[in-house]
């Protein structure tokens, strides 16, 4: 059975020391919890060996570890986080201890991914580290998360910024649910139009025009160039696939560097229609995620280094660098903002209004709020644009492949006669 060096701490306060048998490193926490002691470092000792009839268990033991260990990257869904979230704060606020309050919910929650993610975090307090320290050492939760948490921590006020966070994870995912239940039905329109004209283009039409040119017709030019696509989608289809992958991985490839990135963000902003939801669902997460950040204490300067990343965005990531820098020199945050140009003047009115009144993350939040609703307003609109446009693709196309098989079938018909 392999042997464990610890250091930690006991009941008292005084720091100890010692060695454990265990059948691994789990067990051995276990055991010094057990026994009234706090971990702060465990690790297996340098020449210790198991005994030949424990070399099994003991690779066994190990062999669980691993693959708990390698469960952890499977994603756990942004609401599953804030459901936890929120039990948690609604734990902690009822006057549970937090080791407690962790372990409770580590036993009713039942994604596996997100309760070995809790398990980690139960430990780590249990050693006598703070919450915010235990999120970090899972890897699992971004910056936003931790830097309230440990705002939250530094305050005493950890029970407000988790129900807080819990209420940004929510919004995030209603959003996102209504932008793709908004979009599910035009996509589906899409598809469903490419696969009909693909089965109509390479599978009924090679069958009819075979007949047309088995009768040495002169075709008119719409029914060659149908039977010519026809053609290539049949004989060249791999092609097709290829060019299609390799955009893919060429777009993706220059979305990686610094000045592709640029150049792309500014073209999907610029776009028509497109470009104005693409402004407004950056604005609305930044301006929330600022707006939350300042509410649960974190300092501006340290709030905009993690909004920058929340919008997504290229552009309005230098534009909040610009703001940063700004407001180290002493100016107001609505000033950058609105220099930058990437702001309308409601973001920029609101935001010098706040600063004025002293209620700076209140207007945020309201801003975020209302560009969310534009967001699904533009979308909204967009849809219904598009999909009495697609409706009249589809017929067109599949019209003129129609008249392009017809028309030469009614010559044959009147040569015949």
């Amino acid at each position: 059975m392999p042997v464990y060096a610890y250091k930690g701490v006991n009941q008292s306060g005084k720091a100890t020391k010692g060695t454990i048998s265990a059948e691994g490193v789990r067990a051995a926490r276990a055991q010094m919890r057990a026994s009234g002691i706090f971990l702060t470092e465990i690790q297996e000792a340098h020449g210790s060996a198991a005994l030949p009839s424990d070399r099994g268990s003991a690779s066994a033991s190990r062999a669980r570890d691993w693959n708990f260990e390698v469960s952890l990257p499977t994603r756990i869904p942004p609401m599953e986080i804030a459901m936890a979230t929120r039990q948690l704060a609604t734990l902690v606020g009822a006057g549970v201890p937090l080791v407690q309050s962790l372990s409770a919910l580590v036993e009713q929650t039942e994604h596996r991914a997100l309760k070995g993610v809790l398990g980690q975090v139960r430990d780590r307090v249990n050693e006598g580290g703070s919450l915010a320290e235990a999120l970090v050492s899972t890897g699992r939760f971004d910056n936003l998360y931790v830097s309230m948490v440990r705002a939250g921590e530094a305050s005493g006020a950890l029970e407000a910024v988790l129900a807080r966070i819990a209420d940004y994870l929510e919004d995030q995912v209603r959003l996102n649910s209504r932008v793709l239940s908004i979009l599910t039905y035009p996509l589906f329109m899409l598809v469903f139009a490419a696969i009909v004209v693909g089965v109509m283009v390479t599978l009924v039409l090679p069958q009819i025009t075979q007949l047309l040119l088995d009768q040495n017709l002169e075709l008119p030019w719409y029914t060659s160039a149908v039977i010519a696509f026809s053609d290539l989608l049949r004989g060249y289809w791999w092609a097709i696939g290829l060019a299609l992958v390799a955009t893919v991985l060429g777009y993706r490839a220059v979305g990686r560097t610094e000045r592709g990135r640029s150049a792309l963000d500014r073209f999907w902003l610029g776009f028509p229609v497109i470009g104005r939801v693409i402004r407004f669902l950056a604005i609305s997460r930044f301006t929330r995620t600022l707006g939350s950040l300042l509410a649960s204490s974190v300092n501006i300067v340290q709030a905009l280094d993690i909004a920058r990343h929340v919008a997504n965005n290229s552009v309005f990531e230098k534009a909040a660098d610009a703001a940063r820098d700004s407001i180290l020199e002493g100016a107001p945050l609505a000033i950058p903002l609105k220099q930058s140009g990437e702001f309308p003047p409601l973001v920029t009115t609101m935001v010098e209004v706040g600063e004025r009144s002293g209620d700076l993350e209140g207007m945020l939040i309201k801003v975020a709020d209302t560009y969310e609703e534009q967001v699904e307003t533009s979308i909204t609109r967009l849809t219904s644009l598009l999909e009495p446009i697609l409706i009249l693709v589809m017929v067109g196309v599949v019209g003129i492949i129609i008249m392009a098989v017809l028309m030469p079938m009614l010559q044959l018909t009147e040569s015949i006669g």
